[in-house]
């Protein structure tokens, strides 16, 4: 019997074991309503679960209304969005994958409007048309541009209710179908906010030196964790490097300290403090966090998933089968091909529909069968 590539291999984390280490990464797609998930990500979501990944998840998603970017991002705080979600992952596990949702909170980046309009930040002219705008937290009272609208510092109060906010998200996505949960601690998010020297300039035990950065992250997470049931798993996005004082040195010391709260994976990206995730000092060559996915996974002692150019089979089963990340995770090149996971696997030797559902296999099976045959045995066949 011929081994199992690497990327075909199942993984157990907790309670649930993924059928092989293909990721499909959060995609924000500005289409909500009313913070609830359409019609367009059930199309968009679950066509990935029929191309054969093992886990989808679910775009950013908002612990609150306002905590939101855009009017156009989702959210999961009402009775409303709760059964959006149901929908689709109800959707996602009968077709073999397991659903993921990330939470996020935007602290500084609320109240702008969709990334092909630059992200601007909503002014009166919007408020006029319905979208009025809002003020933004942070751990300090920094725009995120100069001259952009100034968050407000955030007090021990403001800490505590985000921190609940977050509780009581992840208890509506166990309402929600969602068997795993990942924090949004990277790009420039209320997290990352935290763990910058740039943005956090407290002088209270929140900031200060790392530790004390790391202090909201830690306590979030402790606390998500405890209201996460025991059996689920609970993964959490960094940005390993940022460029503008969080270093891969302070990722592998937060991620010993998760990994110690009970967070079983830990999602590498980079970027997002400033200006655009991608950063000029890691440039996109394939796998371009990779490297940041293997020295956390190997000094910190704990499983990684890396994403960012990831598009070639025989590239993302190396990296799983050199021991430089567990998982690996898509996200435009699923865009592109959402059947990726089926072609992975015909290019690595397995047989690439069985990934596929009945209704599509069956029918290739049928035509592959056909080509096959002669003209005029293929002719009989019809």
């Amino acid at each position: 019997m011929p081994q199992i590539p690497a990327l075909f291999t199942p993984m157990a984390i907790r309670g649930f074991t993924l059928k092989n280490r293909i990721v499909v990464s959060p995609m924000s797609q500005y289409a909500a309503v009313e913070g609830a998930p359409t019609d367009w990500h059930l199309v968009h979501l679950g066509k990935f679960a029929l191309g054969g990944a093992a886990l989808v998840f679910c775009e950013e998603t908002s612990v609150s209304m306002t905590s939101r970017k855009t009017y156009d991002d989702p959210a999961i705080e009402t009775e409303a969005q709760v059964r959006g979600w149901r929908r689709i992952t109800d959707f996602l596990r009968a077709n073999g994958a397991l659903a993921g949702i990330q939470l996020g909170h935007a602290g500084r980046k609320v109240s702008t409007k969709a990334p092909w309009e630059g992200f601007a930040s909503l002014t009166e002219a919007d408020a006029a048309g319905g979208r009025v705008p809002w003020q933004g937290i942070a751990p300090s009272a920094v725009p995120v541009k100069p001259g952009g609208p100034v968050p407000r510092e955030m007090d021990a109060d403001d800490i505590r209710k985000v921190i609940a906010l977050h509780v009581d998200a992840v208890r509506r996505c166990g309402e929600a179908g969602f068997e795993v949960v990942e924090i949004h601690g990277a790009h420039g998010y209320i997290v990352q906010q935290f763990l910058s020297p740039v943005v956090n300039r407290r002088t209270d035990g929140y900031g200060g030196d790392r530790r004390g950065r790391m202090r909201f992250a830690l306590e979030l997470a402790e606390a998500v964790r405890a209201a996460w049931p025991a059996d689920r798993p609970l993964f959490f996005r960094v940005s390993a490097v940022d460029g503008a004082g969080w270093t891969m040195d302070d990722t592998v010391a937060l991620a010993v300290e998760l990994a110690a709260r009970g967070v079983d994976v830990l999602d590498c990206s980079s970027g997002g403090i400033e200006g655009p995730l991608t950063l000029s000092i890691v440039p996109r060559v394939p796998g371009y966090h990779v490297p940041f996915a293997e020295r956390a996974r190997r000094e910190a002692g704990m499983p990684t998933m890396a994403v960012g150019l990831i598009t070639d089979a025989t590239q993302a089963n190396a990296y799983v089968a050199e021991g430089r990340c567990d998982l690996v995770a898509l996200a435009r090149e699923l865009m592109w091909d959402p059947n990726w996971p089926a072609h992975a696997a015909a290019e690595l030797g397995l047989d690439g529909l069985d990934l596929l559902p009945k209704p599509y296999a069956w029918w290739l099976r049928r035509r592959e069968e056909v080509r096959r045959l002669s003209p005029t045995e293929a002719e009989a066949a019809e």
